[in-house]
This record gives structure tokens, sequence and C-alpha cells, in this order.
């Protein structure tokens, strides 16, 4: 895939495991050079290229921390990836959901990135140019669920967001975009602890009848399987498709291939930053692209 990434700087949050994880190694591969932001980073400690920070990203001084430690190593940055999130499942009702729920699923998935992207902002204005890429979610507007129904008022706050920095700094040159993930093949979904697990106990049934009862609350899969953070060759698989060709931003916003993986969403996005490059025809961007189906998730901070 021809991203023009080579020797660009990244920050991606929650960059430890899942799609986090495979995003910072295909931003690697791509010849960047990536800040990765998590609780734990013993995962990214044998990746040559990634310089890994132990933070809570929620903390409010958190993300700016990260972008600061990107400037302070390689002097500029060009890409944000803001994909850090949590998730806890509600399955006793709306009227069992509290205020503190509600604002403890905004400060985890919303505030990181407005945090995160206003530390970001600065020096890409600055240098008149950049890419921001908010890992957003189908909860977020094709699959509402009421067990994550915190959740997915705080992934719409992203998108909103994502399309309001994209109006105010795209004839700035910086390209601001979100991608919406559906179930994923990590620990939030299918670990012992994730999502199936925790539904299975609360339930009384076995995990695979868990798991089949989610998919089949959510209508099915129409590929029949979870989506994986990364298949091998998929991301390349736009290699026909010139980065930042008209024709190339057509397919992304009109069409999902039935085998398309989260991380070719995500490293797709940077690819239409075009990162050279100032343009007015951005300012239209923000543009949301959903890939998947959506379903109940529990807390797991970076492992989407």
């Amino acid at each position: 895939m021809e991203l023009m990434l080579d020797g660009k700087v990244a920050v991606v949050t929650g960059a430890s495991k899942g799609i986090g994880l495979a995003v910072t190694r295909a931003l690697v591969g791509e010849g960047a050079a990536v800040v990765g932001g998590a609780h734990s980073v013993a995962n990214l400690a044998d990746i040559s290229g990634v310089v890994g920070v132990a933070l809570d990203l929620a903390d409010p001084h958190a993300p700016a921390l990260l972008v600061q430690r990107a400037m302070e190593e390689h002097g500029r940055l060009d890409v944000l990836v803001n994909n850090v999130g949590a998730v806890q499942l509600r399955l006793t009702g709306f009227l069992d959901v509290t205020d503190e729920d509600f604002l403890w699923a905004m400060e985890m998935n919303f505030l990181t990135a407005v945090r995160a992207s206003r530390a970001a902002i600065v020096p890409m204005v600055a240098q008149g140019y950049g890419a921001i890429v908010n890992v957003a979610s189908v909860n977020a507007f094709y699959q509402p669920d009421g067990a994550t129904v915190d959740y997915g008022a705080a992934k719409a706050a992203v998108v909103n967001l994502t399309k309001s920095l994209a109006q105010e700094f795209g004839p700035k040159g910086i390209h601001v975009n979100a991608v919406s993930p559906g179930p994923v093949s990590t620990d939030l979904w299918l670990g012992d602890e994730g999502v199936a697990a925790t539904v299975a106990r609360a339930t009384g049934v076995d995990l695979d009848t868990a798991r089949e009862r989610i998919v089949a609350g959510m209508g099915g899969f129409a590929t029949g399987r979870f989506t994986t953070p990364r298949r091998g060759g998929d991301a390349r698989r736009h290699a026909g498709l010139r980065a930042n060709s008209k024709r190339h931003r057509n397919e992304l916003r009109h069409r999902r291939r039935p085998d398309q993986d989260d991380l070719s969403m995500v490293t797709d996005r940077v690819g239409l930053c075009d990162l050279g490059r100032s343009s007015r025809r951005m300012q239209s961007a923000g543009r949301v692209v959903g890939i998947g189906a959506a379903g109940t998730r529990r807390c797991h901070r970076g492992a989407r």
C-alpha cells in the first residue's frame, strides 16, 4: 500500500492490543515512527520504530503528554490515531445506568479523543498538514444497543467531533476521519473476560451459546465470522487504488468488501491524507465508514 508515510511520525492511543496494536505495526511497516500509549506497553517493546509510553489515558493530562513525547522524540507529528476506549455492559437496563456511568463512558471514549486531538492539532497546524483518525463504533449510529447505551452515546459524540474538526481544520491541511468497527476478534469480544464470557455468566449459559445469541441478536454477520484486527495482506489489497485519487475516496465512502478488516479501514483513512499537501476539498472530510455489525461489549481499554 502506498500511504506515503515513510519518515512520518504517528501517535496511537490504546496501542498495546487489538486494533491499536495492529495499526501500530501497520504504520511502522509503512515507514512511520510511532509513539504508542497504553496502560502497559510490554507488547510494543520488541517492535522496531515504536516508542511505548505507559500511562493512563483517562488522566486529563495524559493525551497531551503522549503528544509531547512524540514532539520530544521526533520534533514533529503527522498522524494521530485515537483508538483507546472502554465499554461496560449494562445488562440490567437503562434505568440502572447512572449519571456516573455516562460520565465514565464519555471520559473513556470521547474526552480521550478530544484531549489528544487538541494537543495534536497545534503542531499539525504549525506545519500545515496532518491526519487524525478516530476509532468510533457502529453503536454510534447503525446498531444501537441498550446494553451499551452510554458507550453508543459517547461514540456518537466522537462521530460528531470528527465532522466538526474536519470542517474547521480541513482548510488548514488537517484531514480528520472516523472509522466505525463492529465486533472484532480481540480479547474484548472473545477473551476470558470478554463480551461473550460476561453474557454467559449473566444469563447462565455456556460460552458458545452466549456467542450464538449475541450474533443472532445483531441480526447475524454478513461474512459469517468476526472480523480481525489484521488479516494478512488485507490492508494491501487497496494497492490498486491510488492513495489520494477520487476513485479511492469513493471506494472508501460507498463500498466495503465482505472481507474488509478494521486495520485496512484505519490505514486507508491515513492514506487519504496526502500528508505533504493541503487541500480545500477536504473541508467535507470526516465521513464515517461503517464496517460490520455492532453488539455488546464489556469494560476493556485499548483492546478493540
